[in-house]
């Protein structure tokens, strides 16, 4: 028994040495300030009132000159979800062409894209069945009607989307068929990569995906590229990061961004999900640590991507002005976020 009893105090302090040195570490690695310098290209993701409810020519007006001044090159505004039958009632955003036209008028260039998704069938659970190609078709009227509606393109966001999905791969085909053909966009929200792909078969040892519970969605580098082959943006759900240190939730975001930009960053634009909602208790995630470790992980590239890549912002719904003037100072290239404009 004292044995016993010394051995598994020398496994716990082994065990509590190795968690300071692992804190002490990303500690230290942290305090380097990053010198890399946000862009120009940046997403929103934003409210469904935007195509759902009416809004004054002053609110759109507002709309313009935040997406202006904070540099965001794309919207997805939310016009979904799909229905189980992968159909989407026009009522749902009837408001849309009013929408799409403020836009135009007040913030030229933006693209505005509709923002489409649903849980996605596996195993019998979930709501909309991509693997059923009548389905599919509906997904894709649904897609041509917002188009024809005057959208700059389609955003989807299927969950979960594992890395051996064929129907969905089938899907993005079919839409970028579509769009192309009417030179628009297709972007895609994907979660974020395991930082190794030998972690796909613990997550399946641990987490067996039977039943209502699954294994993280996590894309492998092959399918990621697949993905990236087939989009013109792809947007990496970053954000929710369960860590207990600024250092730590930092090391997490600079390690997603270079990996990422590193697999798909010369193949479509990225965009690097970062969040302005209130961290949860206990966790240190916020906009501040999330944008300041995009940047640490461009510094760690050896080269820039050949396409255009940012972050993207969720959501316009959880961003004050407080959250806009630290993302544009944090962020934006220095001689924009010094002049303020």
């Amino acid at each position: 028994m004292r044995r016993a009893a010394r051995w598994a105090g020398w496994a716990a302090a082994y065990v509590l040495g190795l968690i300071a040195l692992v804190l002490s570490g990303a500690w230290v690695w942290w305090q380097d300030e990053p010198t890399a310098r946000g862009t120009e290209v940046n997403a929103l993701w934003a409210r469904h009132q935007w195509v759902g409810e009416p809004h004054s020519d002053a609110e759109y007006r507002a709309l313009g000159e935040l997406l202006t001044r904070n540099r965001i090159s794309d919207v997805y505004f939310h016009a979904g979800p799909f229905e189980a039958d992968g159909t989407v009632p026009p009522s749902r955003y009837r408001y849309a062409g009013q929408l799409i036209q403020a836009v135009r008028k007040y913030a030229p260039g933006v693209r505005a894209q509709a923002y489409l998704g649903q849980i996605r069938t596996v195993d019998g659970h979930g709501v909309t069945d991509l693997d059923d190609p009548a389905v599919r078709e509906r997904v894709l009227k649904a897609d041509m009607a917002l188009l024809d509606a005057g959208f700059d393109g389609i955003h989807y966001d299927f969950e979960p989307i594992y890395p051996d999905d064929t129907a969905f791969l089938t899907l993005m085909d079919r839409t970028r068929e579509l769009t192309r053909a009417r030179r628009r966009l297709l972007s895609v929200a994907l979660e974020q990569p395991p930082l190794f792909d030998a972690l796909q078969p613990v997550y399946k040892a641990l987490i067996p995906r039977h039943g209502p519970v699954h294994y993280p969605p996590r894309p492998t580098g092959d399918f990621l590229r697949a993905i990236a082959d087939r989009a013109d943006q792809v947007a990496i759900m970053t954000y929710d990061v369960s860590l207990p240190t600024r250092s730590l939730a930092g090391w997490h975001y600079a390690r997603h961004t270079r990996r990422t930009l590193e697999l798909i960053g010369d193949r479509t634009t990225v965009f690097m999900g970062v969040p302005t909602y209130r961290p949860r208790l206990g966790w240190a995630e916020d906009l501040a640590v999330a944008l300041r470790g995009v940047r640490r992980g461009i510094d760690d590239l050896d080269r820039p991507p050949k396409r255009p890549y940012g972050v993207g912002v969720y959501a316009d719904w959880t961003t004050g002005p407080d959250e806009w003037a630290r993302y544009r100072a944090i962020w934006l290239p220095s001689a924009i976020a010094d002049s303020g404009r």
